[in-house]
C-alpha cells in the first residue's frame, strides 16, 4: 500500500502533518515502497534476536547491549512507529530525550508523529550559554551516582504536551528528573514511551505512565 500526501493526517494541536500509522507504518512513501508492513509480533523477535548480555550474571558489570538494533535497518524503521503508536492517541506536541539513546529514539519518534524533540542534556555546561534553563537532579541512580539535567526554557514552553522516549528504564531516575523539568516548565507531561520496561520500583509505572515494546524478562 502506497501512502500519497493527501492521505497525510494532521496533528490536532500543532497542525503538521504526520504520516498514518498502519500496524506499525509511519514513514514517507518512498520508505514505504521498499517494506512490508509488520506486526508488533514480528518487531519483538527482531528486537530478541539481535540484543545481547555482556558478561555473568554474578559479574558486577553484567549489562544489557542493544547495539544490534541501530545496526538492523528494518529495526530502526520500525522503532519509530512502534513508540509512537503506544501513545498516538495522546497527541504529544513535543518529544523529550535524554542523551544520547535517547535522542536517537526520540528524533524517529518525533519525525513519525510530525512534531519537534527537546533535548535533555545530562551535566551541561552553561558558562557560555546565556538561555536560561529548567533544570532538574536525578536520584541514584544502579550505580549510584546522580546526574544534572537539563533542557533550554526556549525548547519547552507551558501547553506543551511532552512525550518522554528513551531505550530502556530501569531505576526510572532520568525519567523522573525529566519528569520535574516538564513540569516545572508548566507543558503537561504525556508519558513514557520505552523500548525496555526493566522498572525497578512498579510504583513508578503508573507515575511516569509508562508504557513499553518489551518488558525486560522478554530478552531474558
Amino acid at each position: 500500500m502506497r501512502v500519497f500526501p493527501s492521505e497525510l493526517t494532521r496533528h490536532p494541536s500543532t497542525g503538521t502533518r504526520r504520516w498514518p500509522i498502519g500496524p506499525l507504518v509511519c514513514r514517507p512513501p518512498r520508505v514505504q515502497r521498499l517494506r512490508r508492513w509488520v506486526t508488533m509480533g514480528t518487531l519483538h523477535q527482531q528486537l530478541q534476536a539481535t540484543f545481547r548480555w555482556i558478561g555473568d550474571r554474578t559479574d558486577p558489570d553484567y549489562r544489557a547491549d542493544p547495539t544490534g538494533w541501530w545496526r538492523d535497518p528494518e529495526i530502526l524503521a520500525e522503532l519509530g512507529p512502534a513508540l509512537a503508536s503506544l501513545f498516538w492517541d495522546e497527541n504529544p506536541t513535543v518529544v523529550v530525550a535524554t542523551q544520547s539513546r535517547g535522542t536517537l529514539l526520540g528524533t524517529l519518534v518525533a519525525v513519525c508523529l510530525g512534531i519537534g524533540m527537546t533535548e535533555v542534556r545530562k551535566g551541561a555546561n552553561r558558562a557560555a550559554d546565556s538561555d536560561a534553563w529548567w533544570e532538574a537532579t536525578t536520584a541514584p541512580d544502579y550505580r549510584d551516582s546522580q546526574l544534572r539535567l537539563g533542557a533550554r526554557k526556549s525548547l519547552l514552553k507551558s501547553g506543551d504536551r511532552a512525550l518522554f522516549v528513551d531505550d530502556w528504564i530501569a531505576t526510572g531516575a532520568q525519567a523522573q528528573a525529566t519528569q520535574e523539568i516538564v513540569e516545572r516548565s508548566g507543558a503537561t507531561w504525556v508519558g513514557a514511551a520505552v523500548v525496555v520496561d526493566g522498572l525497578e520500583r512498579s510504583h513508578l509505572r503508573r507515575a511516569l505512565n509508562l508504557r513499553a515494546v518489551l518488558n525486560i524478562r522478554d530478552l531474558m
